[in-house]
């Protein structure tokens, strides 16, 4: 699977805009597009996704990822091409090797998803601020869903929305339980409160 190296996290469910402007992710996109398969998107964990120099070496990744299709395509004012990608299933990168043009194709075997688990009545609080920042304009745009009632889709778009550090993310996301996903927001998020309050 061709691989995405971010300095973000995709989750299964969730929605990603992305800027493509080197020549290997624009040959992607159309590769994808044409053929209507997936890419697979992984967090940096060491080094940068953009070659500055050939001495430059490939960034290290996490070893979990999501497929993400592309769903929506535009060209943007600044000349861009724009796409919106869908996360599909997690995977686990079992090798990767670097082509000529740099990109990253993985050796990946997709994950089991996480078993349905109901929101419990203690986290009602995290589902109001799920909702609350579901109207909010610029996210309401992005057409993003969500299953109120479904722990997994309820930690997956609050990952997704809030400002929290990538690695964090990733923690949840290779996360198998979503009832602990929801109790490590549910920490994090009085944290914030904690913060804003004090």
């Amino acid at each position: 699977m061709p691989l995405f190296p971010l300095g973000t996290v995709l989750f299964p469910g969730g929605t990603l805009p992305l800027q493509i402007f080197e020549t290997r992710y624009v040959d992607l996109v159309k590769r994808c597009m044409r053929d209507g398969s997936p890419f697979g998107v992984v967090l940096i964990l060491d080094g940068r996704e953009a070659r500055q120099n050939e001495r430059d070496r490939p960034p290290q990744i996490a070893t979990v990822g999501t497929c993400a299709r592309i769903v929506d395509f535009t060209e943007l004012a600044n000349g861009l091409l724009g796409i919106t990608a869908h996360g599909e299933r997690r995977f686990r990168v079992l090798g990767a090797e670097e082509q000529q043009d740099h990109l990253l194709l993985g050796q990946v075997v997709e994950l089991d998803d996480p078993p349905y688990a109901p929101v419990p009545a203690e986290s009602d609080a995290l589902v109001e601020i799920l909702r609350q920042l579901l109207e909010y304009p610029e996210v309401n745009q992005l057409g993003i869903e969500a299953d109120f009632d479904d722990a997994r889709s309820v930690a997956g778009r609050l990952a997704d929305l809030l400002p929290v550090d990538p690695r964090f993310k990733q923690s949840l996301l290779e996360q198998d339980d979503p009832l602990i996903c929801l109790a490590e927001l549910e920490r994090l998020v009085h944290a914030m409160q904690e913060r804003t309050n004090g």
